[in-house]
């Protein structure tokens, strides 16, 4: 049986309405639109030829037809347009990332918040597999005789801030000096390779005051270390799901709630697999059989180039994909320009850095 123009025709106005009214669709409803121009016994036969094809399926509880996974997978395929986001839309999601692009986790985070206010679903951020991540430099920050502030800076731009309670004494100049060390032993190496080289013997020095200053700071060094090649998943919108018809059974919407409390690690693995730029899956194409009723879009973020990690939503099925992804990809792609921007300036700020270390 060939999809005539007819035939799609007639399905991508039931997948149009069944989007916005989340009930099923009969042939009495298609047949008053105007642009249709066809009898309801007409439409009905088409629609029958569609459930056969498995395009659509027809719920026990009523006549209408609803669109199967198939029948989204070819709307997302072939018959999705996406609408282009207004002025405003596009100044309001560029003006709140830049409010807090400073620090990598919370611009992250701060994402994940904006996407689900803008698309009522349930949105999530995932930060990157750290371990080909590289060192990009290293600071020692004194707050006070007793506190000091170990600034780590990686190459996709991540940013980890430690405070250390120093046991010993020490001055300034002697925290810069470690500080330019550091940098200079560990730039451009992976994280994980530092954490198995041997720290301690890589700071050889003639004053004793240095070697016990730097056997205080290399253990919250590696442990730090360790912390940032954690892969974080930000979540926000899950209490979204209680505002959609298809979640209104409250075992069904536990359900889904569960996959995020109890799955979580294994969510985010899986996250990590899906390919770069823009993807789309429906229904059953997802591998858990407890989202295998919803649809995820996830796009990639990147910092100069380098992909770093994953942003998108989770909803339904009848999602309105075009109008979704155009803000997914649009977010994504400021997300990035955000981060190349501080990249640059990090930069000099820390050539500003390391020529004060020099100057001291």
């Amino acid at each position: 049986m060939e999809l005539t123009e007819r035939k799609l025709k007639i399905l991508q106005a039931i997948i149009s309405d069944y989007v916005k009214s989340a009930e099923p669709v009969g042939s009495r409803t298609l047949s008053r639109k105007s642009e249709m121009g066809l009898s309801p016994a007409t439409i009905r036969n088409e629609m029958s030829d569609l459930e056969e094809m498995g395009y659509l399926t027809h719920p026990h509880t009523s006549a209408g037809r609803v669109p199967s996974d198939k029948a989204y997978r070819l709307y997302v395929n072939n018959m999705m347009q996406k609408p282009e986001l207004t002025p405003d839309e596009k100044r309001f999601i560029s003006e709140k990332l830049k409010a807090d692009v400073h620090e990598f986790d919370k611009t992250i985070q701060h994402a994940a918040k904006l996407l689900s206010e803008i698309t009522n679903l349930t949105s999530f951020a995932l930060t990157p597999d750290q371990n080909e991540n590289k060192i990009k430099f290293i600071n020692l920050l004194p707050v006070d005789d007793k506190t000091v502030v170990l600034m780590i800076v990686s190459e996709s731009g991540r940013v980890s801030n430690t405070a250390l309670h120093m046991k010993v004494q020490y001055t300034d100049e002697a925290l810069q000096i470690l500080a330019k060390n550091m940098t200079y032993t560990y730039k451009g190496r992976k994280l994980t390779d530092v954490l198995t080289s041997n720290i301690i013997d890589n700071f050889q020095t003639d004053i004793e005051a240095m070697d016990k200053l730097a056997q205080n700071v290399m253990p919250d060094f590696m442990k730090t270390l360790e912390d940032m090649l954690n892969v974080n998943l930000y979540m926000d919108g899950l209490t979204n799901i209680f505002d959609i018809p298809e979640y209104n059974d409250i075992s069904k919407a536990k359900s889904f709630l569960a996959l995020f409390e109890d799955k979580r690690e294994d969510f985010a693995r899986k996250l990590l697999q899906r390919g770069d730029g823009v993807v789309v899956t429906i229904g059953d194409e997802n591998a858990d059989d407890l989202i295998n009723d919803c649809s995820l879009i996830t796009a990639t973020y990147h910092v100069n180039g380098q992909m770093v990690g994953k942003i998108g939503v989770i909803g339904p099925t009848r999602m309105r994909y075009g109008e979704v992804t155009s803000i997914v990809e649009f977010l994504t792609d400021n997300l990035s320009s955000s981060f190349k921007l501080e990249s640059g300036e990090g930069e000099e700020n820390d050539r500003g850095t390391e020529k004060e270390n020099n100057d001291g």
